[in-house]
């Protein structure tokens, strides 16, 4: 799973640190089995929260999420996930909001639009104290920037309140996302 930024990130220097994760050998990383999901439910507990931190840098959802194993499938396992990111606690979410990275841009973007997008990060993290973090999924390539234009600029108007709670079901969006992405999509 590829997850970086193409444009370089505003971090605020109060932002709180990034989740440790220890570095486990390739084979713990990935699950053995020929089923994606069968491989999650068996990999061991320190082999299921490393996969699980790929999708959301939160301690306890991974904690959560990983302890509810086996999950029957891809769904069951998608609702404790939605389950325990509607649980997140204001430090949970700054947890999992200081390591996300910025939106990825479609190749061959201008680099006005990479300006301006910078311009509105900086606006955004300057306000709210974290990145801004958008679920694109579904939305084609050249509907992206836009896509992040327009969310940027609405939500700089919420209260810090009213944009965690935005945030936090973009970041829960986010997880489901990676989730199927990692464990090999619907045709579980």
């Amino acid at each position: 799973m590829t997850r970086g930024p193409t444009l370089s990130a505003h971090r605020l220097p109060h932002l709180p640190g990034r989740v440790a994760v220890p570095a486990l050998p390739e084979q713990a990383r990935t699950p053995p089995s020929p089923n994606p999901l069968e491989g999650f439910n068996t990999a061991s507990a320190a082999a299921a929260h490393h996969l699980l931190l790929d999708c959301l840098r939160s301690l306890r959802w991974a904690r959560r999420v990983a302890d509810h194993r086996p999950y029957p499938d891809l769904d069951s396992l998608l609702a404790a996930s939605d389950e325990a990111a509607y649980d997140l606690t204001p430090g949970d979410l700054a947890e999992a909001l200081a390591d996300e990275t910025l939106p990825t841009l479609p190749d061959g973007t201008y680099s006005a639009a990479h300006t301006a997008l910078s311009a509105a990060h900086a606006a955004y993290e300057a306000r709210f104290g974290h990145v801004f973090v958008i679920c694109l999924a579904g939305v084609a390539g050249e509907e992206t920037l836009d896509r992040i234009l327009e969310g940027i600029r609405s939500r700089l108007t919420n209260d810090p309140e009213e944009e965690r709670v935005v945030a936090a079901e973009e970041l829960r969006n986010l997880a489901r996302g990676r989730l199927v992405e990692l464990l090999g999509g619907a045709g579980l």
